[in-house]
């Protein structure tokens, strides 16, 4: 029996082996101008394949892309686009770093520093006031995602203050959204009482 795990591995098994197969037979064709109407028709049953990616912008690029993929990059074709480059595609991805910056108060989360680090470098004005107080009432937001039991307004206002290291303050007469307009409302269901018969 001839199994597929005995034969040669595809270079892009969405394809199948008989696109495969194709492709093989083509790089042994000697005439460029018959190698060319070849790799035109490969190209067309590989769009039929995947005919609703059509609309995509680069699709013919890619599948002319995915052509050279296949045959090693040792087709010698009058390709419409050029030949991508053998070290891009195999290129290993770059290790992304991963942040070591402790989190201060974690109940808060990064993007709550992000944000405060962003207002801190904002010039002072309506714009920075604005943001600061959206700041503040997303950390009591935040802070009710972990303790649903109390929070204070006073607690918040230390905590943006020692995060922002005393660079961020609200107006005194600013008051923080309250706890009901924070947590959704669960809406009570109405049940029919039945007549007893």
């Amino acid at each position: 029996m001839d199994y597929n795990t005995q034969r040669k591995q595809l270079k892009l098994p969405e394809y199948g082996r008989n696109i495969q197969q194709m492709v093989n037979q083509l790089r042994s064709v000697e005439d460029r101008e018959e190698r060319n109407k070849m790799a035109k028709a490969i190209i067309f049953v590989m769009g039929n394949m995947n005919p609703h990616l059509r609309d995509i912008n680069d699709f013919k690029h890619k599948l002319w892309d995915h052509l050279h993929i296949m045959s090693d990059f040792e087709l010698d074709i009058d390709s419409p686009y050029p030949k991508p480059d053998i070290n891009t595609i195999y290129e290993k991805p770059k290790i992304v770093p991963y942040p070591t910056n402790p989190i201060r108060f974690k109940h808060y989360g990064r993007s709550i520093e992000m944000m405060i680090a962003k207002a801190i470098e904002m010039e002072e004005g309506d714009q920075k006031n604005a943001l600061t107080e959206l700041i503040a009432n997303h950390m009591k937001k935040s802070f009710l995602i972990w303790n649903k039991d109390s929070v204070s307004d006073e607690d918040i206002i230390r905590d943006m203050t020692e995060l922002s290291n005393g660079k961020l303050t609200l107006a005194p007469d600013f008051k923080l959204n309250e706890i009901r307009e924070m947590t959704p409302h669960k809406s009570k269901k109405k049940f029919s009482q039945r007549k007893n018969k």
